[in-house]
């Protein structure tokens, strides 16, 4: 066995039309509803320019495999942070300001990587990564 890539990461939330919107609005992601049986209304899929659904949003009260006790809000909880190899940091930093997003900006020199961090609605740390740019 080996692991090829990360596949998605997926966020309950009480907000998932906010949740959707914000990560279409700072990460240019489409928006599309999930594949049945899940709903509109429960769930939402956030495509990345290769046509993948990276980020799967979910409502508190939609229906999931493995079900457990999930309380949005503390900052990513034992998760850190979801790191998204990005381009465009310019625009990416006029988004966060025109959004009114906190965020903290880390140069790391040694690899060329300039990286900005900012939580989305949920508290879900993100450290977007630009390598070169």
């Amino acid at each position: 066995m080996q692991v090829n890539a990360l596949d998605h990461v997926n966020i309950i939330t009480d907000q998932l039309d906010a949740t959707a919107e914000f990560y279409k609005a700072l990460l240019g992601l489409d928006r599309r509803d999930a594949p049945a049986p899940l709903t509109p209304q429960n769930a939402q899929w956030m495509y990345d320019a290769g046509d993948k659904a990276i980020i799967h949003i979910n409502s508190t009260d939609c229906p999931r495999t493995f079900d457990r006790e999930v309380q949005p809000g503390a900052l990513t909880g034992a998760l850190h942070h979801v790191a998204l190899n990005c381009t465009g940091y310019d625009e990416t930093m006029r988004r966060i300001e025109a959004m009114g997003l906190p965020s903290q900006s880390n140069f790391v020199a040694a690899i060329g990587l300039r990286q900005i961090f900012t939580p989305d609605p949920n508290n879900v740390l993100l450290e977007l990564n630009f390598f070169g740019d």
